[in-house]
């Protein structure tokens, strides 16, 4: 764990609404920021968050905390985790008191500083290494310039067998396990010589470079920490010099980190995310591609949103991680059919669970987006632009595959087409796509549903036999009208000064609100408040923190003494019922006629700040009188 200080440190260091903003748009809305919140998914604002007060509170899910909460629920990390995270990006260092936590905290530290000091070697190298022209050559002949270059941080591995991990050496912060842990050295055991006597190898480990004469592109994660690279051949005359002439020639293109290296899960990170997280962000959609040169050549053509899956096909945890972006459309810019029934499912399943919209851009056959984007950068735009749904882009390449000039032709197209529309588990979907089937195929559209509904009983059935999930059901919470306590507890949220007399809690009806109250007079902010109360009170305060908005004190005291007075009279004819001394049972009868009467006062503005000025007091005694006596 960390300490107090150090805990207050981070918070104090971190911008709410900056953190926020990473995930979502937001915008300011009078003295509170507003955006859709990324913790459930939806198409309208409803989180709202205080940048003074550090809290945010969501009126579509009730989710509410400070940054620590935010970033624990958004990357589903503990608490220390997310304190970890925010330090970092603070460059705020933590002593902590558990030396495991302590010792796993600097082992990532340490990895994530030799891969990026790692990077910056290799992008130097690529600007100025003597040998690095040939790959400065090929880029410029792709169209990157020297801004390309470095917003990216491209970079170039020498053809040499030991240059970083020689550097490792010499740098003498890794051992030989940290230095494999970054999925840039590779070791292996490798013959080293012979006893004379009974002719026995003995094994020595052998280090050397995982890349090696490659154009690199370093993949960073979605907090903005360089995890992994991708590297290219640039030709074979450039690839290394495997002694086995075999591996040679068949050194693939590609290689990517391996998913062994201790920082790196392939299925978890999307290339270009973090940088054009924004613009993302902004437009609500992001243009999955399959290699870094489709990323880079699509925001060349004016696509800011793309992304790319690093050697790996598109992940549940992906979408996850897209959603987290406010993502709503996602347009699949590769071919999206040659998965086949297997990926349907998937895309199916994850537009239901996450609210997405999957989308197909018609990239020409054969070509990639960055083949096309070099062609034609209009061609891309538009390509993606009117990218169609998924289920309309298959239906339209069996279609394309007849000729329909026969009825057979057009039977044969409608099965198969009809077959592609039973794979969406939604009936309401289904249907419109058949009626399309049957009007291009000119098939009686009755006679063809019947068929597909026939066949789609026994394909959903097992798909739901595989678990297809359902559409997700984030809890909504209604968002309830304040009552006169909620705001009294928002004026003391808010210091106003009139409100902070600690005597006024005891014009509280609702005992919760009143402890709320009470720890807000008592803590210097909304987040020491939050620590000193559980988890239904934390929530009610940051959802009054956010709005700072207040209603007159005199409207909310006169509400709040209306409601005391009320509930003094109720008690006050109970006693008077069970009392038998007449002078006293008048007292009683005294004090309820006067209550009435200064209760009726309160709602006449006239009378209102007079009427105040003698109730609460008088409530006050009697409250204070009550309580001596355990009533």
């Amino acid at each position: 764990m960390f300490s107090p200080d150090d805990i207050q440190r981070v918070r104090d260091a971190t911008d709410i609404v900056t953190v926020i903003g990473e995930y979502a748009q937001i915008k300011r809305v009078g003295r509170s920021w507003m955006a859709r919140c990324p913790l459930h998914g939806e198409r309208t604002p409803s989180l709202s968050v205080s940048q003074e007060k550090g809290v945010y509170y969501c009126f579509g899910c009730g989710r509410s905390g400070d940054v620590i909460t935010f970033i624990r629920e958004i990357e589903k990390l503990d608490f220390i985790e997310a304190v970890e995270l925010l330090a970092a990006k603070a460059n705020i260092d933590l002593v902590r008191s558990d030396p495991g936590l302590d010792k796993r905290y600097r082992r990532r530290k340490k990895l994530l500083e030799a891969i990026a000091e790692a990077r910056d070697f290799y992008h130097e190298h690529l600007l100025s290494g003597t040998d690095a022209g040939v790959a400065r050559q090929y880029l410029r002949g792709r169209g990157y310039d020297r801004e390309i270059v470095t917003r990216y941080r491209l970079g170039f591995a020498p053809n040499l067998w030991d240059t970083i991990t020689e550097r490792f050496k010499l740098q003498n912060k890794l051992n030989t396990q940290e230095m494999q842990d970054t999925g840039l050295v590779c070791v292996r055991s490798s013959r080293v010589g012979y006893s004379s006597r009974a002719e026995q190898s003995y094994s020595a480990k052998r280090m050397f470079d995982f890349f090696r004469g490659r154009i690199l592109f370093p993949i960073t994660d979605h907090r903005g920490e360089t995890v992994a690279f991708g590297g290219r051949l640039i030709d074979e005359r450039n690839a290394p010099q495997y002694r086995d002439s075999s591996k040679y020639r068949n050194a693939p293109k590609y290689i990517n980190t391996s998913s062994k290296a201790f920082l790196y899960d392939k299925s978890k990170v999307l290339y270009g995310l973090y940088e054009h997280r924004e613009e993302i962000i902004k437009q609500g959609e992001a243009v999955i591609c399959e290699g870094y040169t489709d990323v880079i050549g699509s925001v060349m053509a004016g696509v800011a949103t793309s992304v790319a899956t690093c050697g790996t096909s598109l992940t549940e945890d992906h979408v996850r991680l897209l959603k987290r972006f406010s993502v709503e459309r996602v347009v699949l810019a590769f071919d999206a059919d040659r998965s086949g029934v297997a990926a349907a499912e998937r895309v199916y399943n994850w537009e239901r669970a996450y609210e997405l919209e999957f989308l197909v851009a018609d990239i020409p056959h054969g070509m990639d987006p960055d083949d096309l984007a070099r062609e034609s950068p209009e061609a891309l735009r538009s390509a993606v632009s009117e990218a169609v749904p998924f289920l309309q882009f298959r239906i339209n390449r069996v279609l394309e595959t007849h000729h329909m000039s026969t009825v057979e032709d057009r039977a044969k197209a409608a099965g198969e087409a009809s077959e592609i529309a039973n794979e969406h588990p939604d009936r309401m979907v289904r249907d419109p796509y058949l009626m399309q089937i049957a009007d291009r195929c000119q098939i009686d559209i009755r006679l063809l549903r019947e068929t597909a509904n026939n066949a789609s009983s026994s394909l959903i059935a097992k798909q739901n036999a595989r678990g297809i999930a359902s559409r997700s059901t984030a809890s909504h919470v209604k968002a309830t009208t304040l009552t006169v306590e909620d705001e009294a507890i928002k004026l003391a949220i808010h210091k106003h000064e009139d409100m902070l007399q600690s005597s006024y809690a005891a014009l509280f009806v609702d005992q919760t609100k009143r402890k709320i109250f009470e720890v807000i007079q008592t803590a210097n902010s909304v987040l020491e408040a939050s620590e000193l109360l559980d988890a239904d009170e934390s929530s009610l305060l940051h959802r009054l923190a956010v709005d700072p908005n207040c209603a007159p004190i005199v409207d909310v005291l006169a509400g709040m003494v209306h409601i005391a007075t009320q509930k003094v009279m109720v008690e006050l004819q109970a006693y008077a019922s069970d009392i038998s001394d007449r002078e006293l049972y008048q007292h009683y009868m005294h004090s309820l006629a006067w209550l009435k009467e200064k209760s009726e006062m309160l709602h006449s503005n006239s009378t209102t700040t007079a009427t105040l000025n003698e109730l609460i007091p008088w409530l006050l005694e009697y409250r204070g009188a009550t309580r001596a006596v355990g009533v």
